[in-house]
């Protein structure tokens, strides 16, 4: 059984930073590529960044030169680094594991950035 548990969200000043952690259990992350989406009020759940099976990466471009996503395989953990936080950043942040019908998601956690 797949199970996903974020970590790490909160409330920060714009400008600020906050490290978000995906614990996963019942996948191999050298096999599956995972993602974090967010989802901010009225708005569709977005893809903000991917990392592969390989351990290549990509970004939604609003993100890109702040967002880090990474891994730590031997602890099966997926990690997404944020600086330089705006209020436009503010949503619920899932986790979200590649495989099945429709993959695996978190719980999310919340990311508020205040102005």
């Amino acid at each position: 059984q797949v199970q996903l548990v974020e970590s790490g969200g909160g409330l920060v000043q714009a400008g600020g930073s906050l490290r978000l952690s995906c614990a996963a259990s019942g996948i191999i992350l050298r096999t599956n590529g995972m993602d974090w989406y967010r989802q901010a009020p009225g708005k569709q759940r977005e893809l903000v960044a991917y990392i592969s099976s390989f351990g290549s990466t990509t970004y939604v471009d609003s993100v890109k030169g702040r967002f880090t996503i990474s891994r730590d395989t031997a602890k099966n953990m997926v990690y997404l680094e944020m600086n330089s936080l705006k209020p436009e950043d503010t949503a619920v942040y899932y986790c979200h594991a590649r495989g099945g019908p429709l993959g695996y998601w978190g719980q999310g956690t919340q990311v508020t950035v205040s102005s």
